[in-house]
């Protein structure tokens, strides 16, 4: 009986590997691979998505002194989650196993991450679904490539592009998801892994109209940002200077993340108490400044709509970076991608609040732009993502603010994995 499952698995794989001979077109098997992928991507981010949303919705009734003791409560139960069902790990860990085992994300642990990123991220945590969703849909990727015997750069592509369909789900940006899983993996080298790049693209196209279609979440942008005028030639140069106001908010940011860090992994507890200790504190943050709460993606909206002193921005900004900084570091689950643009959104706010009667659009996507490529060294994707989420159609600006935030960035990455020499 196993040679025959052998037998049916190396058949699969030389018919995905080698085309039809009739077939005139580009088109291949293989292309039906990676459609599968971000088909079976788009159904779990959709199930994850819904499942999010209505936990979000029960637990938002939680205000005011409420939201201390719920978020304590709910760090703990989420640590109980990891240490009785496993560590599914971080971006670091997802990172190094592309990097360097091969690809291989172990799906074994997706339970454990399924489960404690609900609980962290509908309780109010500054982190969003970004992480535990590429986990699971890249470890799926792996486990359907296991099962097709599929090995190597094949093995490697397809892991690739479970990743890029959860990103797109969640962006709405088919092509920057796809360069956004790539550019991720390294913090200099971002066509490392150029081979992913059409899987990666095939899977989030597929896998992003199984999402709208099962959440009716609509296409569109993300965030409604006001309207940007004709553009002119200063602005490209405007856009790198307030790009120096979101790079040195990431400068920031990654100081006291890893500083954080540092004081975390010197609490001898166990997991669970780590993340209650996180709970405790985020929850205290939250109390005092609301708008600090959650991962930020319809709290940007909030930031867009109603009009704030320069002095609540300055306490915004620093809330939030603390509030991202114990979230990630206690050992809550969750991504820093949009809880970041909504860091530069408000530093675009401080700037416009310091020199007013500037182009407000402009300044708050270049700092957007340049915090987000200081801290995760993506600066194509990121520039694609942005103009796709906020409708900035003028796409040129965004990548002057981009470079800037990735060429001004600190040497060593916050993600240790991206600068690990391949062996």
């Amino acid at each position: 009986m196993d040679f025959k499952r052998r037998r049916l698995a190396v058949s699969l794989r030389n018919q995905l590997n080698y085309p039809l001979q009739f077939n005139p077109f580009v088109f291949s098997k293989l292309f039906l691979l990676w459609v599968a992928v971000g088909i079976v991507g788009g159904v779990i981010a959709s199930f994850y998505w819904t499942v999010l949303e209505g936990l979000l919705h029960y637990l938002s009734q939680f205000q005011g002194l409420m939201v201390i003791p719920l978020m304590t409560v709910a760090g703990l139960l989420a640590g109980l989650v990891i240490h009785f069902l496993g560590d599914p790990g971080e971006m670091d860990l997802i990172v190094n196993n592309i990097r360097f085992k091969g690809g291989r994300l172990e799906p074994k642990n997706n339970p454990s991450m399924i489960l404690s990123s609900w609980l962290c991220i509908a309780s109010g945590g500054s982190a969003g679904p970004e992480a535990p969703l590429v986990q699971v849909v890249g470890s799926t990727g792996t486990w359907i490539a296991k099962k097709l015997k599929l090995r190597g750069e094949d093995l490697r592509s397809l892991s690739i592009a479970g990743m890029a369909s959860a990103f797109t789900a969640l962006f709405g940006a088919p092509l920057g998801g796809s360069l956004f899983a790539l550019e991720i993996q390294h913090h200099k080298h971002i066509s490392e892994y150029y081979q992913a790049l059409m899987p990666a693209l095939v899977a989030s196209c597929s896998g992003y109209v199984i999402f709208i279609f099962i959440t009716h979440i609509g296409i569109g942008p993300t965030w409604v940002f006001p309207i940007y005028t004709t553009p002119e030639l200063n602005d490209f140069f405007y856009a790198m200077l307030y790009a120096l106001a979101g790079t040195a908010a990431g400068w920031v940011f990654i100081f006291t993340i890893r500083k954080s860090r540092s004081i975390f992994e010197a609490i001898k507890l166990p997991i669970y108490v780590r993340m209650a200790i996180g709970g405790l504190l985020v929850g205290t943050i939250a109390y005092f400044v609301p708008l600090s709460r959650y991962f930020s993606h319809n709290e940007l909206n909030v930031l867009l709509q109603q009009e704030f002193s320069l002095q609540f921005l300055l306490i915004l900004v620093v809330a939030k970076i603390l509030a991202i900084a114990f979230t990630v570091t206690s050992g809550w689950r969750g991504g820093f991608i949009i809880p970041l643009f909504f860091l530069g959104a408000t530093v675009g706010l401080v700037v416009n609040q310091l020199f007013p009667g500037q182009n407000l659009p402009l300044i708050m996507v270049s700092c957007m732009a340049a915090i987000n490529a200081c801290v995760t060294r993506t600066p194509i994707s990121t520039a694609i993502l942005l103009a796709t989420m906020t409708g900035f159609h003028q796409f040129v600006p965004i990548i002057f603010a981009s470079l800037t935030g990735f060429f001004l960035a600190p040497k060593t990455p916050l993600i240790n994995a991206q600068l690990a020499v391949k062996e």
